[in-house]
């Protein structure tokens, strides 16, 4: 017997004592995991930094302090044990049930609350869960998860219930998602690729080329602010950053010396957009791994040009010409395309044309206070999500001022070969079984009320 099939094993057993918590026992072991990833933020934030070797402490600390609070407070009072919905009117009635084993790869960018949330969700509806770490992150992971099994001590819950692969490869992962019974994969296209043909049901994400349309008019310092504050997150690591700002060209002038007074470096010379692209990525267009989660400067740097050491964001000029295709593409460090646009219809078609190159499905974002261009915009792009004016990276993902639903896993549905389209909770690792009561009021409606006008 394989470690894996130990590992399923005893979470078997865990689950089937797990499942008779009663809702208030589950709830305070769920809030448990939230709080104990809040109380050891410092030190789980900088162990991330330390072993991964991308993005910084400082963006890492507010990732650990905001995701639990967020999550948790979602969660707080929502019923995931027996009856949890009476629908009158239909004369149905939702009794929720455990799926079972969870099995989730971690992603490298936020091992700890991707852990957390998960865990969150699968403990929530009864289940138990295992991980597989990022072979890059496997330290911090251990150390997330003996700080949550210490901390849930005092809950007595059964051992094992919560697990985590200590040498984690490439098989082992493959192997946990082949045995669990529903898997959920965080991570680059590979492994969610794997989830999907694991013979199991499967939740993937898929990557980000977050598209943002200001519309014109907007209070240009705080649109800035919100664009820069996101691409800049954790050195851009984030697949919800701001990938372009596309602006009306009567105001784009006063939109690049507001960039330039947040920080941003402007690049747009044809000999150094084609330097970053070569640095960006390979000889295939595929993402480089170099400048992954780097600074601007060092982004910059390693293409061979001069910036400012404290530049926040390379802001690069737009350019939909064929040579610099690639370089519209979703990049994981904080480089941001400035485009400009004369009529409205014309930033649709630039950010969907980005879209259909990269990052299909996911999201996009608008600064307008036109609720008709708002959703002009989102009629004809091809995401799961539309951010409206707010900093996407911080947005996305749900949070306390939208509905998206909090959560560290984000579905780009079909559009980017996903099942899950939208925002992983808890409803998702839940089995439910309904009660079919008669409706009230219900009738066999005649052959005119059926065909008739």
């Amino acid at each position: 017997m394989s470690i894996i099939d130990e590992m399923v094993k005893k979470a078997r057993l865990a689950q089937h004592q797990w499942a008779k918590a009663d809702q208030q026992l589950t709830d305070k072991v769920v809030r448990e995991i939230a709080k104990t990833v809040t109380d050891n933020a410092e030190e789980l934030a900088q162990m991330t930094v330390d072993e991964c070797g991308m993005g910084n402490y400082e963006y890492n600390l507010k990732q650990d302090l905001r995701k639990p609070a967020i999550i948790w407070y979602e969660l707080k009072g929502k019923k995931s044990k027996g009856i949890i919905e009476r629908d009158k009117q239909t004369g149905l009635v939702t009794i929720a049930k455990p799926i079972g084993v969870v099995g989730a790869a971690l992603p490298v960018t936020i091992p700890v609350t991707n852990f957390m949330s998960n865990c969150m969700f699968s403990l929530k509806c009864g289940n138990a869960y295992i991980c597989a770490p990022h072979p890059r992150s496997v330290k911090t992971t251990l150390r997330t998860v003996e700080r949550v099994l210490e901390a849930l001590k005092k809950f007595d819950i059964p051992d094992n219930l919560i697990q985590c692969i200590e040498e984690p490869s490439i098989e082992a992962t493959q192997e946990m998602m082949s045995k669990v019974d529903v898997a959920v994969a965080t991570g680059g296209m590979g492994v969610v690729k794997a989830a999907y043909s694991s013979g199991k049901p499967a939740f993937g994400v898929g990557p980000g080329n977050v598209q943002c349309v200001v519309d014109k008019g907007m209070d240009v310092a705080e649109v800035v602010e919100k664009i820069v504050e996101g691409r800049v997150f954790n050195n851009g690591l984030p697949c919800a950053c701001e990938q372009t700002a596309i602006v009306h060209t009567d105001e784009a002038d006063e939109y690049l010396q507001a960039f330039k007074d947040k920080g941003c470096a402007y690049i747009d010379t044809d000999g150094d957009l084609v330097k970053l692209m070569n640095v960006l990525f390979d000889e295939d267009g595929k993402l480089a791994r170099g400048p992954v989660g780097r600074t601007a400067h060092e982004t910059a740097k390693m293409a061979g040009i001069d910036v400012p050491q404290d530049t926040k964001v390379l802001l690069l000029k737009g350019s939909m010409d064929d040579g610099m295709v690639t370089l519209r593409k979703e990049k994981l460090c904080p480089v941001t395309l400035f485009f400009i646009y004369d009529k409205f219809e014309e930033a649709v078609a630039i950010s969907r044309s980005n879209i259909d190159l990269d990052g299909k499905g996911h999201s996009c974002a608008i600064h307008s206070h036109d609720e008709k261009k708002i959703e002009q915009y989102a009629s004809q792009m091809d995401v799961s999500r539309i951010i409206v004016n707010a900093c996407a990276t911080t947005s996305a993902g749900g949070g306390f001022l939208n509905s998206f639903g909090a959560t560290t896993t984000l579905g780009t549905g079909f559009w980017g070969n996903n099942i899950l389209n939208g925002n992983l909770g808890y409803r998702q690792l839940m089995n439910t079984t309904c009660i079919g009561y008669k409706p009230k009021g219900a009738k066999i409606p005649s052959d005119e009320e059926i065909w008739g006008d």
